[in-house]
């Protein structure tokens, strides 16, 4: 199968590194990332161990295959960008993979994408972007995939087939949008509280109030997305969250690594979101946007802001 990674930072470049195994893969990422790739090759740290010499290049312009499959791994205030891009290259049959944070990515993608070629899914595999050209995979995961419309397609099928091959643990969901809200609601609980107080997973449940916080938080974005129609336990998200964080204790979220790097953060796709649609249907969301806040007094000021 040919394959593109769109976005080749941490996960990209993991997964990119792991299909490329039984595959013909082409990342696409940033100038120095993809310079020393190009160069010395790239190298994977941690949970798995390669360096590998991998097909790399800055823009999709440089790509020559026909992809059947681009795998969307850029930020999701990248998505719209990065899907105008890659609908020069996509021919009928190919189909695109987001395999995001945030709640907000499909409704990007259909700007640029048709609806039947998009897919989604999730990964709880931990990666860090040590420098250009290494990658440190901190802590191995489940990858979920599905049709947006939950069917059980021949297509799915042989994705998830591919990953599994490639060594990706991988399972079909027919509920994939569920899934989507489910590891927003984790995401919204852990990500900006450990952005704001620059600490690791972990520490959020060494701290008594914290963890009190993170049930709150997790309370009130779980009634947001009950209240939009999707089906969660609050106290099964609360459980799952607490487990979550005791497995990627030694972890710094995302949003930390964001943060720390003087990057834009996915706020506004995670708890932005949620806080949207908690004003549209009617749900008080103060907590999530006080997260909103707290993660803005941290974060660099990006071009053209003051």
């Amino acid at each position: 199968m040919n394959i593109v990674i769109m976005g080749a930072g941490a996960i990209g470049s993991l997964f990119g590194v792991l299909l490329a195994k039984k595959n013909t893969v082409v990342l696409v990422g940033r100038a120095s990332h993809i310079s020393r790739i190009q160069h010395q090759g790239l190298t994977i740290t941690g949970k798995t161990r390669l360096r590998v010499s991998i097909p790399a290049v800055e823009t999709i312009k440089e790509i020559t295959l026909s992809p059947d499959l681009i795998l969307l791994t850029v930020k999701s205030y990248d998505t719209e960008a990065a899907c105008s891009q890659v609908c020069t290259i996509l021919h009928d049959k190919t189909l695109v993979i987001s395999l995001q944070n945030g709640l907000d990515n499909i409704e990007k993608m259909e700007r640029n994408i048709e609806k039947k070629q998009i897919l989604a899914g999730v990964t709880t595999h931990g990666t860090f972007f040590s420098e250009p050209g290494v990658i440190i995979h901190t802590g191995m995961g489940t990858t979920i995939l599905g049709e947006l419309d939950g069917r059980l397609s021949t297509r799915i099928t042989k994705i998830t087939d591919v990953f599994n091959k490639a060594g990706i643990d991988t399972k079909i969901s027919n509920d994939i949008i569920g899934e989507i809200w489910r590891k927003a609601i984790i995401n919204s609980s852990i990500n900006p509280l450990t952005a704001f107080l620059g600490c690791k997973n972990g520490y959020l449940l060494q701290n008594p109030l914290l963890g009190k916080i993170v049930e709150c938080i997790c309370t009130e974005s779980s009634t947001i997305a009950h209240g939009n129609g999707i089906p969660v336990s609050t106290q099964g998200m609360i459980k799952r969250t607490k487990e979550v964080i005791q497995q990627t204790a030694q972890n710094s979220s995302s949003m930390l690594q964001s943060i720390q790097q003087g990057k834009k953060t996915e706020i506004d796709s995670i708890n932005g979101v949620l806080a949207r649609v908690g004003m549209e249907k009617n749900i008080e969301t103060p907590l999530n946007r006080i997260l909103i806040e707290l993660v803005a007094s941290r974060s660099v000021p990006q071009k053209g802001q003051k």
